[in-house]
């Protein structure tokens, strides 16, 4: 598999320019110890009042059973090509805190945020990562008993980039295209709301 590294308009981490979501993944298993790293940058993502509101239910095909479970809590054009992938994984929030059962109004930022960690750890691994919101949340709930106060909110197919040619047409294309990004003076403001930032300009 060819590299999509980013053409950035200004120098960044290398990890930050390799690191791109593919829908191919190689017949390549993960090395557990590959895996517990992964998720132990997770685990030191920030997080509000270091709540860390997050948890992940995780699934290999060595596991065809648990794997199937976490795969059916896709939706189907997911379900198409996640398949493939060696590891599959749910994002879940708890939504409200530990410490005194309020509302969490930063638990998704927070999960985000631990998953941002995940995907780097695994492009400085040679790993890839492809998040993504299309899941059955009830299913979820009913096939792992997530408890009432938490919610699965996203998915993780997670292993090697593989051939796009083993793709259907339609996803080919995206794994082939060019990886675009708008500009920065697009969203980041200044003065007034659409108004680019000085600091962009």
């Amino acid at each position: 598999m060819t590299p999509k590294h980013a053409t950035t308009d200004h120098p960044i981490h290398e990890i930050l320019s390799r690191r791109w979501s593919p829908y191919a993944f190689a017949d390549r298993e993960v090395a557990p110890e590959d895996l517990r790293a992964l998720f132990e940058a997770a685990r030191w993502a920030a997080s509000s009042y270091n709540e860390q509101p997050w948890s992940f239910i995780v699934a290999t095909r060595r596991e065809p059973e648990a794997f199937g479970r976490v795969l059916s809590c896709l939706v189907e054009a997911n379900q198409v090509w996640a398949r493939r992938a060696p590891v599959l994984a749910l994002g879940i929030t708890r939504e409200t805190f530990a410490r005194n059962d309020r509302p969490n109004a930063a638990a998704r930022h927070d999960l985000g945020l631990a998953t941002g960690n995940l995907l780097a750890e695994a492009t400085a691994r040679e790993l890839s990562v492809h998040p993504m919101i299309g899941i059955l949340p009830d299913r979820a709930r009913e096939l792992f008993g997530i408890p009432e106060r938490a919610a699965a909110l996203t998915a993780l197919a997670i292993g090697y980039a593989g051939d796009p040619a083993a793709l259907p047409e339609s996803l080919r294309e995206r794994d082939t295209a060019p990886r675009t990004r708008r500009a920065l003076a697009e969203f980041v403001f200044g003065e007034r709301w659409g108004t680019a930032s000085k600091v962009v300009r």
